[in-house]
């Protein structure tokens, strides 16, 4: 089995060697390829992953280059998880909006939408390679913003799916709250890409006890202020929203609390420049402590549960249902078939179905379905261009909706990202 990471440069992909070195006979990868333009960087990753592999007897090979069409060649799959512009870029999302008063945030808001204007037609191009060189082979997604990138490679008719680290971070961190294991805690998660909830936790599977209850009461204080939000918001909605539902629910705060430190782009430079020093010792071979806080938490058990299910029979295979984005196709009745959504699915080789989902209360349901119209928008604005097409989805989105900040932020937004626009 071949398997390809696409920004296999970046200082996140040792964690995703470690799952893969941990998880080898659910994942029985025999070729792995990191590809990346930057030759700096992915000397340090490769060697490191080597010794990774090394040290836990995996028998696979690592292989690292600079060239897409040979990295993607064959490969069964092929994973994404490339940043258009660098951290620099990154520092640029977080930064202009507040001058408008608007959150700074690269998925959510006007730094996201930028972040999918930038990595829209790259990714393409990417996918483009990887059906020629092997049309058979799945795309999966963790490139931000998810269900944007996502939804731009379903239409384009690839074999693609989104994921995220949100929902198996909840599984985790539920599961240490019940004291059982990951594998019996099932989450009923819902929304979009960074926008979701667990409305319910059931013990065992998805028709087993729903304890999220149970967790609210007798952990409440604790899951409040680890999303940062108040404890009677929790007690109020009865459900668990993710942490980038703060952006929405205490817009002002966060907008003030952003002006007056440092960016969490700046932060992650300094902690990228600390773990590449790491990578080139070439004493280390585990991922180091430090790379906890870079982000991406789980992501590697998540890939390989994954891919293992799309991939069929090869190894022990993943779980058959798993969280992850993929085409609505009716399940949630309020937004259309081809909006691309975040839910329990059923994965295997044919792809995601997924489950049913119960009717969704108006309060987030109404937001579903806004942040899916400014979805629509930006994705429009992103492969086609166009200032008016960008103010638009600007106006559109519920952080934003007045035309005096789309206007300014706007004319921000294409200043701050013209070498990275070709309409620009």
């Amino acid at each position: 089995m071949k398997l390809a990471v696409v920004g296999g440069g970046s200082t996140y992909t040792p964690e995703l060697i470690d799952g893969f070195a941990r998880l080898r006979d659910t994942l029985p990868i025999s070729e792995l390829v990191l590809v990346d333009p930057a030759a700096d960087r992915l000397d340090l990753v490769g060697g490191l992953a080597r010794r990774i592999f090394a040290k836990q007897g995996h028998p696979g090979t690592i292989v690292t280059t600079s060239d897409l069409d040979a990295g993607v060649a064959g490969a069964d799959a092929v994973l994404l998880q490339l940043r258009v512009g660098g951290q620099a870029a990154r520092q640029q999302d977080e930064t202009w909006p507040l001058e408008c008063g608007c959150v700074g945030q690269e998925t959510t808001g006007a730094g996201g939408l930028a972040k999918a204007l930038r990595t829209v037609p790259v990714v393409l191009d990417i996918a483009e390679r990887v059906r020629r060189a092997n049309p058979d082979a799945w795309i999966i997604d963790f490139t931000n913003p998810v269900g944007i990138v996502t939804r731009a490679l379903l239409q384009a008719g690839h074999k693609a799916i989104g994921l995220c680290n949100v929902a198996i971070g909840f599984q985790r961190k539920f599961a240490k709250l019940l004291d059982v294991a990951p594998s019996q805690v099932h989450l009923e998660h819902i929304g979009l890409n960074h926008l979701t909830w667990e409305r319910s936790v059931r013990l065992g599977g998805p028709d087993g006890e729903d304890v999220l209850p149970k967790l609210i009461a007798e952990h409440g204080d604790a899951i409040a202020a680890d999303l940062r939000l108040p404890r009677p918001v929790l007690d109020t909605l009865g459900v668990v929203p993710s942490y980038y539902l703060r952006y929405f629910y205490a817009h002002d705060e966060v907008v003030r609390e952003l002006g007056t430190k440092p960016s969490r782009a700046a932060e992650v430079a300094e902690m990228e420049a600390q773990l590449l020093a790491m990578y080139g010792d070439p004493a280390l071979d585990e991922k180091p402590e430090l790379l906890a806080k870079r982000g991406g938490a789980f992501y590697s058990e998540a890939a390989v549960d994954l891919a293992a299910s799309l991939l069929g029979d090869a190894g022990s295979g993943g779980s058959p249902v798993q969280v992850v984005n993929t085409y609505n196709n009716g399940t949630l009745p309020f937004l259309a078939d081809d909006a691309v959504i975040e839910v329990q699915a059923r994965v295997d080789a044919s792809g995601a179905t997924p489950l049913a989902v119960p009717a969704v209360d108006p309060l987030y349901a109404g937001l579903i379905a806004n942040v899916t119209a400014y979805e629509d928008l930006a994705l429009q604005a992103a492969l086609h261009g166009g200032r008016d097409r960008v103010y638009k989805a600007l106006l559109s989105h519920p952080l934003i909706g007045q035309y005096e900040y789309a206007d300014g932020l706007t004319d921000r937004l294409i200043a701050h990202n013209r070498e990275h626009l070709a309409w620009a």
